[in-house]
């Protein structure tokens, strides 16, 4: 079951990331087909081989950016291959580290169109003070993101779907992988984080309580899709780390067309605990 804590809670592991990033340093490996976990123990980053060029999605935290590169490295890949890095939305941990990648590959961005203004001008909308950092890293993206398009690099295509809530221009992302001969769809929810949809920092940032309708309606579009491997923007979110100790030859538990289903479901408990005031982590 996923855990969905509160803001305080959520801000302590961050802050101790920023400060130690070595001790979030996680071994990188091959998910299935050309997916990849180059990500920490964290904050997910998945590089996908698309045959013309590589992908990124989400670069973790600033002061992580070493880790990345070296999980990229690790895998026998370049970073400079990078041609694009997709972004679930415009929060510290997943955009932080952006602005180095970017300078150090020249991967051209890609962020969902209502939330580019959080990198270019809402600065602290970015979650960096609650972590208790500044953000300082702004980029110019390169490729705003709206509901159904897609992105096409090589022989991979993400589908985009928006799923406003936790920031306006949340995005998540589906695609095919193939592994053995079989295709299998991958789905990440690119923001199912509650923490910016308690009644606090609403109140405190005057941002409209219609969030957690969107939140809602959100979840309802994400089961519309068919998802066999489930990859979390967080690794807790969908046990990266526990699943890949777990993997064999003879199986992979990524594989797993039912983990979807339950994650939104345990979202939507949440959700409807949370916005009816009955969650003891506000």
């Amino acid at each position: 079951m996923v855990q969905v804590k509160g803001a305080a809670a959520l801000a302590k592991q961050p802050a101790r990331v920023c400060t130690h990033p070595w001790e979030f340093a996680a071994e990188p490996f091959r998910i299935a087909g050309k997916l990849y976990y180059v990500g920490n123990s964290s904050v997910s980053s998945h590089l996908i081989d698309t045959g013309d060029g590589l992908v990124l999605i989400d670069a973790t935290y600033p002061q992580t950016v070493y880790l990345l590169l070296e999980s990229i490295r690790r895998l026998g890949f370049d970073p400079d291959d990078i041609r694009h890095i997709l972004h679930c939305h415009a929060h510290y941990d997943h955009v932080g580290g952006t602005r180095a990648m970017v300078e150090l590959t020249g991967a051209e961005t890609v962020l969902g169109e209502a939330d580019i203004e959080i990198v270019e001008r809402l600065l602290d909308q970015t979650w960096a003070p609650e972590y208790g950092f500044g953000f300082h890293e702004g980029f110019r993206v390169d490729h705003p993101l709206n509901d159904g398009d897609v992105v096409t690099v090589g022989d991979v295509a993400f589908t985009c779907v928006a799923i406003p809530g936790h920031t306006p221009g949340s995005i998540s992302f589906f695609f095919d992988v193939v592994e053995e001969g079989k295709t299998y769809r991958v789905g990440i929810h690119g923001a199912p984080g509650l923490n910016t949809l308690t009644e606090e920092y609403l109140a405190k940032n005057d941002l409209p309580f219609s969030r957690r309708d969107d939140y809602l309606n959100s979840l309802g579009r994400l089961r519309r899709e068919k998802v066999d491997i489930f990859i979390g923007a967080h690794p807790a979110q969908n046990d990266t780390l526990g699943k890949r100790k777990r993997m064999t030859d003879d199986d992979n538990p990524f594989i797993d067309p039912g983990a979807w289903g339950t994650f939104l479901d345990d979202l939507e408990t949440r959700a409807r605990e949370l916005f009816a005031g009955r969650d003891g982590s506000t």
